[in-house]
């Protein structure tokens, strides 16, 4: 759920070092540091996002040289794709950790992110040659 308060000013700003896409992943990679839990943080996506990343790739942060990957989440919690972020663009963000990890979470809505939700499921492969969603 999406805090109503805002991030308190001023924001730290995080310059991502790194835009990789593998494996159906797109991970941001931000400087190595310890990131709070609750606190706001002002990302910027410096690099540009590889032509070879599909649109329905799921986005992950790294953090310097570690391997965790934590998913970052758009305010009402789905995963952020790809096709909804844009390269030397700004996303506030606020890290929320649990006992098992963590995520980082958008606070604001993404711009022209387009909604790629089916319109139904009904067991089948919507990939899947004559295995339409709707029917």
């Amino acid at each position: 759920m999406c805090s109503n308060k805002p991030c308190p000013i001023p924001r730290n700003m995080v310059f991502s070092e790194a835009v990789t896409f593998a494996d159906g992943t797109l991970t941001i990679n931000i400087p190595a540091g310890s990131y709070t839990n609750r606190a706001c943080y002002d990302l910027v996506i410096t690099q540009t996002i590889p032509d070879e990343t599909t649109i329905n790739a799921l986005v992950v942060i790294t953090i310097g040289d570690g391997t965790v990957e934590y998913p970052l989440l758009k305010c009402c919690g789905a995963q952020v794709t790809a096709a909804a972020l844009r390269t030397r663009t700004r996303y506030r963000v606020k890290v929320l950790t649990n006992a098992a990890g963590g995520v980082f979470q958008l606070q604001t809505g993404v711009a022209c992110a387009p909604n790629n939700a089916l319109p139904a499921i009904d067991g089948t492969d919507p990939a899947a040659e004559g295995g339409a969603a709707n029917g």
